[in-house]
């Protein structure tokens, strides 16, 4: 193959190259291994001061991080490996983990059901006997327990869906009671559990062009057009845009991760934020039935959530003047490929930026328009699909925002049942109530790494000597000095947030630098407490978890959720570190509770959840007020009125 660059920023993803290198180095260092499986292949991140102030010139030494899955002994093991000396520079065994499911495993679940008897059987039972359009679908299966299967076998609960053809819509026509219980290293049935059969759902579920009917009309091109090209520019996974400047790659577990982000402002080049990710995200189901009761997935830690991007089109997921980047992955076998067009870049209007009319002496108001850089990548896991977005505006705010979208997950009723825990939306087929809860993991440098968080609520006070018309608002201000405070939950009627500071570094009027996450203001698990799922997504049960920074600490349930008790956040908040003016880390939950609609059906329309984050102090002034007039940068002159304030256009 082709060499590949080397890598400028420390934070660039492993090449095809050094994935290969990395594997050949694994396998000859370990020749006892006779089929490892690579679940997981990704930079070893380098430590945080060797990317701060990094030189291009001077690219920093690499090392690949490898989950080592051995079939044959059930055993999970860790490897590092130094790209440049070519060598192992350590290996260890993780006793009691199951590495994340892999893609291998789940396109081998169809003939597995296929070739088992029993399994056809069953199938035959419940009115399948044509299997060419059998779908089988996987469920990690947490740490339930199923009868007669030992927990220490790598297991996955697996569900069949019916399809007519090879495009069709398999969520149609879920079998309903049957579940297979397949033995991943056996590649076999471990367990059939097969309740009273129900009739498949009548209607089929398919959405595309050819199968909705008439298409409607009298929606006109839209077309975004910069003649001059997009205002931002790329070098590698390096992205530069009106004072901004950030890293964006895939990785492996967490999808879409972007990092060191700064600000130039004036001759300072300020830091913002050192990494964010989405550390897990679980998606629980609500419906109590024997096919239904253990479904819930960690789709970062269970699935490797970066593994399944997808590539992006022009004109259909971005609109406007693109620029791609692409994402290197690895395959379980250890071989390197190329998802092409991985992540979308793009500027979009975004209406007014800030605008006023001094209407006693001018007739004409000041107004500018806003724009903001688009970062994004799109995930396809199952029948879902998360858009994941990240927004960067002319006036120092940064936004996250998912979207939601996909096919809602079904089960087959008994004609005439309506169900309890979901919603019909077409015969005889239920979507049960679910939830998608993401966190975030904020590795903020504000000005630097010495950091402190503050609750800050917007409160009324009561009316007394100092308040004697009962109007005074203040902002209640409570410091989190301690990982025992550091869980929080979000108040919507104190309208709170919380500010991470540098205590170190002022503005003008003698405060300190901030900025400030505006929380996504949702649902936290409902899953009760003292439950399978409860204890091992504890990071699901608050909104905000503050943690002092780790580098051992990553993914929020921990890093091999598959088939474990718990882990994660709730134990490392155990051991009380301080978090005044030290590196700390923001964990946001943030989400939703989906109760599905028929709208939602067959295909849903995009929900939307996320934060942003806003400087808070951070500048001197607005920071947006030499952002030119329309006019001055291409756009069409602004239309003046007839009459100031008459809305009468000319």
């Amino acid at each position: 193959m082709t060499a590949e660059p080397v890598a400028a920023h420390p934070y660039d993803p492993l090449t095809a190259e050094e994935i290969e290198l990395a594997v050949t180095v694994v396998r000859k260092s370990r020749p006892e291994l006779t089929s490892p499986r690579f679940p997981v292949i990704r930079l070893d991140l380098p430590a945080k001061d060797s990317v701060r102030g990094y030189d291009p010139q001077h690219p920093p030494a690499r090392s690949a991080f490898l989950v080592v899955y051995d079939r044959e002994d059930a055993a999970t093991y860790e490897a590092r490996v130094d790209i440049h000396d070519r060598k192992v520079t350590s290996w260890t065994h993780i006793p009691g983990v199951q590495p994340a499911i892999m893609i291998e495993e789940i396109m081998a679940l169809d003939g597995i059901v296929k070739n088992d008897p029993d399994a056809v059987a069953v199938l035959a039972r419940h009115g399948v006997e044509d299997l060419d359009g059998l779908q089988v679908d996987p469920w990690s299966t947490g740490t339930l327990p199923i009868e007669g299967v030992d927990a220490r076998r790598r297991i996955i609960r697996a569900s069949a869906y019916v399809r007519h053809f090879n495009e069709d819509n398999g969520y149609a026509r879920p079998v309903g009671n049957l579940v297979f219980v397949i033995d991943c290293n056996d590649r076999s049935v471990a367990a059939i559990i097969d309740g009273e059969p129900i009739p498949l759902p009548p209607e089929n579920g398919n959405y595309d062009a050819g199968s909705v009917g008439p298409l409607r009309a009298g929606l006109r091109p839209l077309e975004i057009s910069q003649p001059e090209g997009p205002s931002f520019t790329v070098s590698g996974h390096v992205i530069e845009w009106q004072r901004w400047r950030l890293h964006a790659h895939i990785d492996a577990v967490e999808g879409l991760v972007i990092s060191d982000v700064s600000y130039l402002d004036g001759d300072r080049r300020r830091p913002i934020m050192h990494r964010a990710s989405i550390s897990e995200m679980v998606v629980p189901y609500g419906d109590t039935s024997d096919d239904f009761y253990f479904r819930n997935v960690f789709d970062a830690g269970e699935y490797n959530l970066g593994k399944t991007v997808g590539s992006l089109s022009r004109g259909c997921d971005c609109l406007g003047e693109i620029r791609y980047l692409d994402a290197v992955l690895a395959d379980e076998s250890g071989h390197p490929h190329v998802i092409s067009n991985a992540i979308c870049l793009h500027e979009e209007d975004y209406g007014i930026l800030w605008k006023h009319w001094n209407f006693r002496y001018v007739e004409q108001a000041e107004v500018r328009r806003s724009r903001r850089l688009v970062v994004s990548a799109i995930h396809t896991i199952g029948n879902y699909e998360y858009g994941f977005f990240w927004y960067f505006y002319l006036d120092g705010t940064i936004q996250f925002e998912a979207k939601l979208t996909g096919i809602v997950q079904t089960r087959a009723t008994a004609p005439g049942e309506v169900p309890r825990f979901g919603t019909l939306v077409a015969p005889q087929l239920d979507a049960p109530n679910h939830q998608h809860l993401f966190n975030m993991r904020l590795d903020m440098e504000i000005d630097g790494p010495r950091n402190s968080v503050v609750e800050v609520d917007a409160v009324g006070m009561p009316a007394g000597p100092d308040n004697k018309y009962g109007n005074a608002i203040v902002a209640r201000k409570t410091p989190i000095s301690n990982e025992r405070e550091g869980r929080r939950m979000c108040d919507p009627l104190a309208a709170r947030t919380w500010k991470i500071i540098n205590p170190n570094v002022r503005n003008r009027t003698g405060q300190p630098v901030g900025y400030k996450l505006a929380p996504f203001v949702g649902p936290t698990l409902l899953a009760a407490p003292g439950s399978d799922l409860a204890r091992r997504a504890e990071f699901a049960r608050a909104h905000l978890w503050v943690t002092r920074y780790d580098p051992g600490e990553f993914h929020a349930a921990g890093d091999y959720p598959n088939q474990h008790p718990g882990d994660g956040i709730g134990n490392w908040v155990k051991q009380e570190r301080d978090l005044l003016d030290t590196d700390i880390v923001l964990w946001h939950t943030f989400g939703t509770s989906h109760l599905p609609r028929p709208e939602d059906w067959p295909v849903m329309p995009c929900d939307y959840v996320g934060f942003s984050l806003k400087p808070v102090g951070f500048f001197d002034r607005n920071p947006a007020l030499d952002v030119p007039p329309p006019a001055a940068h291409g756009a069409a002159h602004c239309h003046s009125a007839d009459h100031p304030g008459t809305g009468a256009a000319t």
